[in-house]
């Protein structure tokens, strides 16, 4: 599987904007796709991740409310809409994808697959 992020660009506090993940390859075998951000200095966090079949969805306690994972299947295209976008969401973003049934969506480990990462600034 090959996943490419992108979308990312500089706005400002309380814009919006929309990242794509775009997958290709083996495809098929996806199960979760997940959203992971990390800003300099920091350990690369959760954000979200979508169950490929679309019955699920989860999200950080940071960006509840505020972004919304969905996935185009006939596209293998999964979006992150971010509202409300604040200084500290300034990270790199990166969407990963996972061939595991069983274990924690929210980690790093869980994911078998990384795109390269888009880079997205907020401006107070």
């Amino acid at each position: 599987v090959q996943l490419q992020a992108f979308g990312g660009g500089l706005v400002q506090a309380g814009d919006s904007l929309r990242l794509s993940c775009a997958a290709s390859g083996r495809t098929f075998n996806t199960y979760v796709v997940g959203w992971f951000r990390q800003a300099p200095g920091k350990e690369r966090e959760f954000v979200g991740a979508i169950k490929w079949s679309g019955f699920s969805t989860y999200y950080g306690d940071s960006v509840k409310g505020r972004f919304t994972i969905s996935r185009d299947v006939a596209k293998n295209t999964v979006y992150l809409q971010m509202n409300s976008l604040k200084p500290e969401d300034t990270a790199i973003y990166y969407c990963a994808a996972s061939l595991q049934y069983s274990g924690s969506v929210y980690l790093t480990t869980y994911y078998n697959y990384w795109g390269q990462g888009t880079l997205v600034t907020v401006s107070s």
